[in-house]
């Protein structure tokens, strides 16, 4: 008998209940809060249980989460806490004065626009190390859904418009993280592209839509790295709750890509809790004890076999043999944070984007800047990351006033105290953030841009020497954006702001530099030819002012491309029309307690992704449509030159090799992001045309240096998902290989014949297949 099955034979059914279920969630509020729940440990008739959870909650306080534990037969606890940007725990804690503060890393967005998954690995390095030190078993983390479109409040946890980087990226964090014997939880499995009635909302899509585009990612991270859990999303997926789906959980996940963990809900997700147990659903979380009640009685009446529950058990036990609390380590709650920071550091740096630059402001050496004029909030309370559970309780952020002095540069005292004493009056004025999650975990909103008259703007012209204008935007869980003035486009203020200061400035023939500390993109065409230059800074996490003045001196010449597209307007992304969808009919539950927890109503709700697989670029680029920034895009202090693209052959057969050089033409050092796009025949089904089928980056090239980038082409590569068939299939033809430092700018083309059509990999046909065929953009 295994040591699991000893574990499961000593379990009695209350037991095995208990341990499926989890232990409840209980963390402190800030005393401005509404308390949303009572602790549902109050409610349990059970000394032995009750005992064994407050105990275990003394692990990891501020952890999101934790599995029973029974000493007697060895089961240990297993500890799980947020999130993608970083660990999330409490910070303080009763009965010491000592802090535990974690990092706050740069967000998913940012980490994507590296486009290096070595460096995304050496932060998932780090991020896993402080879980090991303070005594974490899982990360719930990273967080790898498609932006499908710009309003999604959580973009910033996630990477990429694109399955491939968003499935490259959680891999390669998934490895680093996992490197120190603690665990991942992947997730939202699968198409949580929405805040509004994310409990509720019924996705409606295509099964080749649900394959190529929001299936991929997560397909790429199961495979190559092998993440400890996978955490099931909260809506339906044309119909079935994801945590609820047996061909989402069970015969794709498992069957298909041999996914051997567990899977966790997210928290409160879901509706029926034995067809939760039955899809594969292993553990609910947060859990509640009437839930425990629940199954017991589902089985003893015969509702729910106890062998599903023995087979949950066993996924969520042979994770527990791997988990530091079973090992019995001796947490430090000291793990190295000023290393940790220097790593935060060096990855927000190389995933910053030059967006404009036209007469090279930048970069700019403090000794010739003279005194600097910071204009904008967020100069000075600068966001280093979103709210919600993806937020991290950081010791500190670099804001870009300290990080301009840092770098040695004089600033403006007088425009400092006028913006410190806006902040202050505002955030006096202020209410409770709108976000309810935002307001129960501390968390706070930017307040209002304090107008710039042109008569401040020409006195800050004459009394300093460059200006740099910071524009911020924050966003969390809960709650989507809008495509109105403060959030997707700017405000009046902003906008007069950006004109006032910049005319200002140039009149005195001084410089003016806008800075973006955003978590997803807005509006830029209108104001972008005023200012010199604009930088992308997104949210960098907590050393955000030292890493912008990096880019800003040429300490770091950047690198980051653009992992999203930056439309003309919102209206021109594929997914406006029908984003965050629409009410249907049905009775909105109002109890907050569906499934545990959720301190959220569900309205019955529908979305329709009628852009089907034309996201992001392969919309703009298919259908010819402009835009501000295409996907792959980021100018440089140097330039590269591509040499010839050379491949190994002409006709395809297992594979194709191919290389080609990058040479640093410039005269400044620098890396260069070299993305391989494939332009397939289109025989039998409409492809978009072009997809991103590799990408690399080279070291840092100084000026005249070159290396050369190798890339293998899979019969993968080719393929397009065939729902009829339930294949991937690569269609016989011509197949064009293209380089480009993006997805517009196209240096060196070949191309390959595939004289026979492929079929590359089996698939079960109808999965979560719609009950009506979703209307289509091309339809």
């Amino acid at each position: 008998m295994s040591k699991i099955q000893e574990f499961i034979s000593n379990m009695t059914l209350k037991q095995k209940a208990q341990l499926v279920i989890g232990t409840g969630m209980i963390f402190d509020v800030p005393e401005s809060a509404e308390v949303p729940f009572e602790d549902p440990l109050e409610e349990v008739d059970d000394a032995e249980y009750t005992n064994m959870v407050h105990e275990i909650r003394k692990k990891l306080p501020g952890a999101a989460g934790f599995t029973a534990a029974f000493p007697d037969i060895g089961i240990t606890p297993q500890v799980l806490a947020d999130g993608p940007a970083g660990l999330r725990i409490s910070p303080k804690r009763e009965g010491t004065d000592d802090t535990f503060y974690c990092t706050a890393f740069p967000i998913a967005t940012l980490l994507a626009s590296t486009w290096d998954t070595l460096l995304v690995e050496e932060v998932g390095k780090a991020m896993g190390n402080e879980v090991l030190e303070y005594g974490g078993d899982i990360l719930l983390a990273p967080a790898l859904n498609i932006q499908r479109d710009p309003l999604c409040g959580r973009n910033f946890e996630y990477y990429s418009e694109d399955p491939l980087i968003s499935g490259k990226m959680a891999a390669a964090m998934v490895k680093g993280i996992q490197s120190n014997g603690v665990g991942t939880s992947i997730k939202h499995f699968t198409a949580n592209n929405q805040e509004t009635n994310r409990l509720s909302v019924n996705t409606i899509m295509s099964e080749r839509a649900l394959r190529e585009i929001y299936l991929r990612g997560f397909e790429i991270a199961v495979k190559e790295s092998n993440p400890w859990t996978v955490m099931s999303a909260y809506n339906k997926i044309n119909d079935q709750y994801a945590s609820e789906s047996h061909d989402l959980l069970t015969k794709i996940l498992r069957d298909e890509w041999g996914f051997e963990g567990y899977v966790v809900t997210d928290w409160g997700a879901g509706d029926d809790l034995v067809a939760q147990m039955k899809a594969g659903n292993d553990l609910i979380m947060p859990g509640q004890p009437h839930q425990v009640d629940t199954l017991v009685q589902a089985v003893n009446s015969n509702l729910l076999e106890e062998s599903v529950l023995d087979r949950n058990i066993e996924r969520i036990l042979s994770v527990m043999l791997e988990t530091p609390q079973y090992k019995g380590h001796q947490c430090s709650q000291n793990p190295d944070l000023r290393k940790h920071a220097q790593i935060t550091r060096k990855a927000s740096t190389d995933g910053m984007i030059l967006l404009e630059n036209p007469n090279n402001a930048l970069p700019i050496k403090s000794a010739e800047a003279g005194k600097v004029a910071a204009f904008g909030n967020s100069s000075y309370e600068f966001i280093s990351g979103g709210t919600g559970s993806g937020d991290v309780n950081e010791a500190y952020t670099v804001s870009l006033i300290e990080g301009l002095r840092n770098g040695g540069f004089e600033t403006s005292e007088e425009l400092s105290g006028i913006y410190e004493n806006h902040i202050s009056k505002m955030r006096k004025q202020a209410g409770k953030p709108k976000n309810f999650i935002t307001s129960l975990l501390g968390g706070k909103e930017p307040v209002a841009e304090m107008p710039v008259p042109p008569e401040l703007a020409r006195k800050m012209a004459l009394q300093n020497d460059l200006a740099i204008i910071t524009i911020g935007r924050n966003s969390g869980e809960g709650v989507d954006r809008e495509a109105v003035e403060g959030d997707f486009y700017l405000t009046e203020n902003e906008k007069q702001m950006v004109k006032n200061v910049s005319e200002a400035f140039h009149n005195e023939k001084k410089k003016a530099i806008v800075i973006l500390n955003i978590g997803a993109p807005i509006e830029t065409v209108s104001w972008r030819g005023l200012p010199d230059a604009v930088l992308l800074a997104w949210q960098p996490g907590q050393e955000a002012g030292n890493s912008v003045v990096d880019i800003l001196t040429g300490k770091v010449t950047p690198s980051g491309k653009l992992a999203v597209t930056f439309p003309l307007s919102y209206e021109d992304s594929p997914s406006s029309a029908n984003f965050p969808g629409h009410a249907i009919e049905g009775e909105i539950d109002e109890t907050r307690d569906l499934s545990g927890f959720s301190m959220m109503k569900r309205t019955p709700w529908e979305v329709i992704y009628k852009e089907d697989i034309f996201v992001g670029y392969r919309y703009f680029n298919t259908f010819e449509a402009p835009v501000a920034y295409e996907f792959g895009y980021g100018l440089s202090y140097t330039s590269f030159e591509y040499g010839k693209m050379v491949l190994s052959s002409t006709d395809f057969e297992k594979e194709i090799a191919m290389k080609i050089n990058i040479k640093n033409e410039g005269k400044t050092s620098g890396r260069e992001v070299v993305q391989i796009y494939l332009s397939s025949p289109q025989v039998q089904i409409r492809k978009p045309a072009i997809e991103l089928i590799q990408f690399g980056k080279t070291k840092v090239l100084k000026p005249g240096e070159s290396e050369t980038l190798l890339f293998r082409i899979s019969p993968r590569d080719l393929c397009s998902y065939y729902t009829e068939k339930g294949l991937w299939i690569a269609e016989k033809g011509e197949y064009i290989v293209q380089a480009g430092s993006s997805s517009a700018q196209i240096r060196q083309k070949a191309s390959f014949f595939l004289h026979k059509e492929l079929e590359v990999e089996k698939a079960t046909s109808k999965l979560l297949a719609p009950s009506r065929e979703p209307e289509k953009l091309d339809s």
